[in-house]
């Protein structure tokens, strides 16, 4: 049956939001921001963040109820944040913030069904023309259209089923997080000078190419799925030179950007030609993977827009150690490494995996009862 809310099962029912749901809007919390509030200030951040980045108040001035759902009503072009929504687990616990909306679901609809069909919904996506600030009003968020399960056991069999796979995206995003601290434990105690090191400083190992124009080099995404700046201020990225080119052909390199910036990331692909971007290549009698990890614990200055150019890169002193510990260093964290890589490749399939659930459960494709 084709309806507002798509194709939907024959026996499945097409409602707005309004005729599913109450809504409030939040107020300002500013002047009663305090560390030691009690109540949690569920604003833009907040729920951008799923909750790991909090405010909190002294005053409860617009209270959250369990099983209601908070959405962002406004965000920068093409934001990530706008209609993101955050699910109200406790009460006397939230307080909802300005241009932030609390939607309170009725007795027979599913909160966590609902959770799910709103979060990030295209309908909402759709006023975002991409060149100016985008402010839903209440009445463009009560007038999206929602395909819905004719039962409440139905809604809440989805629901079930899709929170039992985020319960697993969550238990492996914690393992990763407890592999990487691991690995930064171990980094700490190997890269510790130690008696027989030498004093070095990178323009004794690495030598400097000229900007880059293409590469092929694994890259880390935040949640977004944007592209990471590479910049001394967060990472370098260990890679090889495009065999396609022709020049320095699949050549281990560290590339880089030096540039430094408090912006971490933004929307334009990594491959690209960048005046900015350089490669050093590493001399004889050098680990590169080794140099890689060491370069990683130094720290630089993260000024917006700081330009580090290649002679200070050149004469920063490192301590290191002669080539076979090099060696044995970099193939301890190399195998480290390798299993967060496939914890997180592990990830993005579920991930993956979820999304297709999605697709399928809450468009009525696939029938649960």
């Amino acid at each position: 049956m084709n309806t507002d809310a798509g194709i939907i099962p024959i026996d499945w029912n097409s409602a707005l939001l309004s005729e599913i749901s109450d809504f409030e809007n939040g107020k300002a919390h500013e002047q009663f921001i305090d560390d030691k509030g009690h109540f949690i200030v569920v604003n833009s951040k907040f729920i951008s963040q799923e909750g790991r980045v909090a405010k909190y108040s002294k005053e409860n001035l617009s209270p959250l109820v369990k099983g209601s759902i908070a959405i962002v009503m406004s965000d920068i072009p093409n934001g990530k944040a706008l209609a993101k929504c955050f699910f109200i687990d406790k009460d006397n616990r939230y307080t909802l913030n300005q241009r932030i909306g609390s939607i309170i679901p009725f007795e027979e609809i599913d909160s966590d069904y609902l959770f799910y069909k709103l979060n990030r919904n295209k309908y909402f996506l759709s006023f975002d023309s991409g060149s100016g600030q985008t402010n839903l009003k209440k009445s463009e968020i009560l007038d999206c259209p929602l395909a819905l399960p004719p039962s409440k056991t139905e809604q809440s069999a989805i629901a079930t089923a899709l929170n039992d796979a985020d319960a697993l995206i969550t238990q492996l995003e914690k393992l990763i997080a407890k592999k990487r601290a691991i690995k930064q434990g171990a980094m700490q105690e190997l890269l510790r000078p130690k008696e027989g090191w030498e004093v070095k400083t990178l323009g004794d190992f690495l030598d400097y190419e000229q900007p880059v124009k293409y590469l092929v080099a694994d890259t880390e995404y935040n949640d977004h799925n944007q592209t990471p700046v590479l910049t001394a201020g967060k990472t370098f990225v260990l890679g090889h030179t495009n065999e396609e080119f022709g020049i320095f052909t699949n050549l281990p390199v560290i590339i880089f950007d030096d540039f430094t910036t408090a912006t971490k990331f933004v929307d334009f692909q990594f491959k690209v030609k960048s005046s900015a971007m350089k490669i050093l290549k590493p001399k004889r009698d050098v680990n590169l993977k080794f140099v890689y990890e060491l370069i990683q614990e130094i720290q630089f200055d993260s000024t917006d827009h700081k330009r580090y150019w290649i002679s200070e890169y050149s004469h920063i002193e490192v301590t290191v150690p002669q080539p076979e510990e090099q060696n044995r260093i970099a193939s301890i964290l190399s195998a480290k490494n390798a299993e967060i890589e496939a914890l997180e490749t592990q990830l993005g399939k579920y991930k993956m995996l979820k999304q297709g659930m999605m697709q399928n459960l809450l468009t009525g494709k696939i029938r649960l009862i």
